[in-house]
């Protein structure tokens, strides 16, 4: 996908955030002292969150991400992330609802210890 349509796409998706990415970035991320992006873009993909400091990309899966073909694509983006020395911290949406203080715990948790590794 050309640069300019995946950065249109990343402004989209940061203007409608779905709500666990809303009640994540608003409640936890934006205020975290270590600067969060929301909707990078990465190479070919737009992830969720992204903290560069701890090159750490978060994502929140809804339940198409457990489609066969989502899967797989999800997959290859983790493999492609890895390979460029990202971290990827997955989370169902259903995580963020019933459990959001240990969601945020478990973030703040791999941010320090990533940033630890540097």
């Amino acid at each position: 996908m050309p640069e300019n349509r995946m950065l249109s796409n990343a402004r989209r998706l940061r203007r409608d955030m779905t709500p666990w990415e809303r009640r994540l970035w608003y409640m936890f991320l934006r205020k975290h002292p270590i600067h969060i992006y929301r909707q990078r873009v990465i190479g070919p993909y737009i992830v969720d969150f992204y903290c560069d400091t701890a090159k750490l990309a978060i994502e929140l899966d809804g339940s198409q991400h457990y489609m066969e073909d989502e899967i797989e694509y999800d997959r290859a983006r983790t493999a492609y992330l890895m390979r460029r020395g990202i971290e990827v911290l997955r989370f169902p949406n259903v995580e963020v609802d019933r459990h959001f203080p240990e969601v945020c715990e478990q973030i703040d948790r791999v941010i320090k210890t990533q940033m630890g590794r540097k």
